[in-house]
C-alpha cells in the first residue's frame, strides 16, 4: 500500500507524494528506502546523490540490481537514509530495502526477487571475541619456552 506524504510550505500548495517504503538490513547497516512514483531514476542517499555517496561503480550496480531485474529503473526516484556498517553493507543494505519496496509497489514481482536472492536479508555478522583469545577465533601465540 502507497504512502503519501503532504508537505506544506509558507507560500506553495500543498504537494503530495506518494511513495513505496521498504527496510533493508545487512551487518549492522540499516536502510530507509522510498520509491517515488513517476520518477527519472534518480538515487539520493542521506541528502546526497548516489554517486557522491558512493564513488566505486560496483556499489551503484548493486544498490540498482533489483530494479534493472524487474526493468523499473527508471520510474522511480529513490531517496534513502542510511546508518551503520560500511560502504558495502550500507550498499546491500540499500538493495534489501529496494526490494521490499518494490514488493509494497507490486506483489506480482516477489518470484523473481526471491529467486535473485534480494528479498533474504543476509544474517551474517561479525562473531563476538572470546575470552582468553585475542580475537574471536585467534589465539594468542605459542611460546614453547
Amino acid at each position: 500500500m502507497p504512502v503519501t506524504k503532504s508537505s506544506t510550505s509558507s507560500k506553495k500548495k500543498p504537494s503530495i507524494q506518494e511513495y513505496y517504503y521498504g527496510l533493508g538490513k545487512r551487518k549492522t547497516a540499516v536502510a530507509r528506502v522510498r520509491l517515488y512514483k513517476n520518477g527519472k531514476g534518480e538515487l539520493t542517499v542521506n541528502e546526497k546523490t548516489g554517486k557522491t555517496y558512493f564513488p566505486v561503480k560496483e556499489l551503484l550496480e548493486v544498490i540498482n540490481s533489483p530494479l534493472k531485474l524487474t526493468s523499473l529503473a527508471k520510474k522511480f526516484d529513490i531517496s534513502v537514509k542510511v546508518d551503520g556498517g560500511g560502504s558495502t553493507a550500507q550498499a546491500d543494505a540499500i538493495r534489501h530495502g529496494i526490494a521490499r519496496a518494490l514488493l509494497d509497489f507490486d506483489g506480482e514481482l516477489r518470484p523473481t526477487l526471491k529467486k535473485a536472492g534480494f528479498l533474504t536479508r543476509d544474517s551474517r555478522t561479525k562473531e563476538r571475541k572470546k575470552p582468553g583469545l585475542k580475537r574471536a577465533r585467534r589465539a594468542p601465540q605459542f611460546s614453547k619456552r
